[in-house]
């Protein structure tokens, strides 16, 4: 299964990303994890539905010093995550 969120809140500048890439990697995912340039946070995940489940879960309680106002989902088709590889940060460095 493959999920796209759109998170939205204070969720940029408050380390958001690595928090959402910790919680990806220990779930087992596949994806990544970006700022986007409206001030959201932007995740693609592959996984088990329990596991995209669990990460929703951790999305909605945010990291430390963040607020989550709303999480958006949707589902992709299965093939986009075909060109996924372990869960990154991307544009973080």
């Amino acid at each position: 299964m493959v999920c796209h969120y759109l998170v939205k809140g204070r969720v940029q500048g408050v380390g958001f990303r690595w928090f959402v890439h910790q919680e990806a990697a220990e779930i087992g995912l596949r994806g990544w994890v970006r700022n986007t340039d409206q001030g959201h946070v932007e995740i693609v995940a592959a996984g088990k539905p329990e596991e995209l489940a669990e990460l929703k879960d951790a999305l909605r309680k945010g990291s430390r010093g963040s607020r989550v106002d709303a999480v958006e989902e949707q589902e992709l088709v299965e093939s986009e995550g075909a060109k996924l590889g372990p869960f990154e940060i991307e544009g973080a460095w």
